[in-house]
């Protein structure tokens, strides 16, 4: 059996208690961290709260390589742990259909995401939203100015009265990722970790060259005991800081009058910069 298994937003106690329960009978637990990782909790503290060893797998060793884990799975009961939900990267989807080509048993158990965080936070209605996209760092995509994908994304949404989630770019340092398996919380993640987060400052400076007046609500650190919502217009936003990671940027789509109170009371959003309906 191979269980896939979210572990939620922020730390060891955001897995659900059904992933706790299924994570401490498995007789085996792997986990990968570069798309995304808890960051209130190193890989030491979620095999100390619950009872396991964990094996951290670099992007080779699930996407490539992933063998071991298949073996595993097909003589005991395995754990694959990510952060948030799981089967939200296509990697795990992957390797669930390979699990199934050799006659695995596969289940999932579900975490909180980034995206239903986000609407909750906000006060902006989940069905409202459409599609999501990821800005990346303008080194990472090597085109001039923003991608298409990102701006046609927000355009699009736009047209059509949604919400936009806008994901922010992860790099992962792989060789690093390698030697170093955990985090300090509190540590220099932006310059000695193996892992490079765009901030919400960032990305609303790259946003402001095509959209200096569009109005976007950063949620940081959602999952956490003490996440913030903040709303500006993209020039706004890229003047503030926002502390740690993670970052998301919400654009609002034409607002339900419900919406834009939750805006103006959570967020701080400036009402006459809303399109409400």
């Amino acid at each position: 059996m191979l269980t896939f298994i979210g572990l939620g937003l922020y730390d060891e106690r955001s897995i659900t208690v059904e992933g706790r329960e299924a994570l401490r009978a498995a007789d085996r637990a792997y986990a990968e961290f570069y798309t995304s990782e808890p960051l209130g909790a190193t890989v030491e503290d979620l095999e100390a709260a619950h009872g396991t060893d964990i094996e951290v797998r670099d992007r080779a060793g699930v996407e490539r390589d992933p063998g071991d884990i298949l073996d595993a799975a097909e003589t005991g009961d395995v754990a694959f742990l990510t952060a948030g939900d799981t089967m939200i990267a296509t990697t795990h989807v992957d390797l669930r259909l390979r699990a199934h080509e050799r006659g695995i048993d596969t289940r999932l158990i579900h975490g909180v995401t980034a995206r239903t965080a986000a609407s909750s936070l906000t006060g902006l209605q989940n069905y409202r939203f459409g599609k999501a996209t990821t800005l990346p760092f303008p080194w990472a995509h090597g085109a001039d100015g923003l991608p298409a994908s990102v701006t046609g994304t927000i355009d699009d949404n736009r047209e059509r009265g949604l919400h936009t989630v806008v994901y922010l770019d992860i790099k992962v340092d792989e060789e690093a990722a390698s030697r170093r398996r955990e985090r300090v919380a509190g540590g220099e993640w932006l310059d000695g970790d193996d892992h490079t987060y765009m901030t919400a400052d960032v990305a609303a400076d790259l946003l402001a060259d095509v959209y200096p007046d569009l109005v976007g609500v950063v949620v940081a650190r959602a999952g956490s005991p003490e996440p913030l919502v903040a709303a500006g217009t993209m020039t706004e936003l890229a003047d503030r800081a926002f502390g740690e990671p993670l970052h998301l940027l919400v654009i609002p789509g034409d607002c339900h009058l419900l919406e834009a109170d939750a805006l103006v009371e959570l967020a701080d959003a400036d009402r006459d910069a809303l399109d409400i309906a």
